[in-house]
């Protein structure tokens, strides 16, 4: 039923429309569930191409069963600000985790991207981030390397001199327009590939193609980033924290 747990035979059927290639929002549509719970599925059970109904079915029993025998990692841990469910909150955590894979973010990136968006200070320290996902120092920090190349995390030094990660107002911004700059390299190569093959090549017509289509996408994205920048600086009413 829709909101309950995914049964074995949801999974067969998921795993047989994965096997005729279809979309997860159709998946999705004919068990009458939301698409974003079939990609969490299969995203966290293998992929498309490695998911298997019966094994994806035990792996949920097995993290059943870890949450109702293992106690808190830190049982100090405060209770969530503004009333929140911890629980909720956690599975929400890993819905978002597993939509940013899916458009193509690492795991590991993808899982500090989703604890540092759903902080209310917006920013975490390294350590936080350790504690919060259970993850080497080590991975965390390839994790931000690969963020902040990407322009999608922002480095300050906060007063006691520890590095401390962001994600602000205006990270969505900058990471379009890291993505904007990365297609114009993209433009530039495809047109010098034509020179290369010869103009009126049927490659060189091809590359000609890519560098138009990507030039027009590049100067689209700038023009709407920038007109829709202002809802990123929006600040809602909040209530008080309880």
């Amino acid at each position: 039923m829709p909101g309950g747990r995914l049964t074995q035979q949801e999974r067969q059927q998921i795993a047989l429309g994965l096997a005729d290639g279809l979309a997860y929002a159709e998946i999705a549509r004919r068990l009458d569930r939301p698409t974003s719970t079939v990609t969490r599925e299969v995203m966290r059970n293998g992929g498309p191409t490695a998911y298997r109904a019966d094994l994806a079915h035990r792996a949920t029993e097995r993290r059943a069963h870890r949450r109702t025998q293992t106690a808190p990692r830190d049982p100090e841990t405060p209770a969530q600000a503004y009333g929140r469910d911890a629980e909720a909150v956690r599975e929400y955590e890993e819905a978002l985790t597993t939509v940013m894979m899916a458009s193509g973010l690492p795991k590991m990136m993808s899982r500090v991207m989703a604890c540092l968006t759903l902080t209310d200070a917006g920013s975490l320290t390294a350590a936080d981030l350790v504690q919060r996902l259970q993850v080497s120092p080590a991975s965390v920090s390839k994790a931000i390397a690969f963020l902040d190349s990407q322009g999608m995390v922002r480095r300050e030094r906060d007063e006691r001199r520890r590095e401390r990660y962001f994600i602000d107002d205006d990270i969505w911004y900058q990471s379009m327009m890291a993505s904007v700059r990365a297609n114009a390299q993209i433009v530039e190569i495809a047109r010098q590939g034509v020179g290369v093959l010869g103009p009126g090549t049927p490659a060189a017509a091809r590359l000609e193609n890519i560098a138009r289509f990507l030039d027009f996408v590049g100067e689209s994205l700038i023009r709407a980033a920038e007109q829709a920048r202002e809802v990123l600086h929006t600040k809602a009413e909040t209530p008080p924290a309880s």
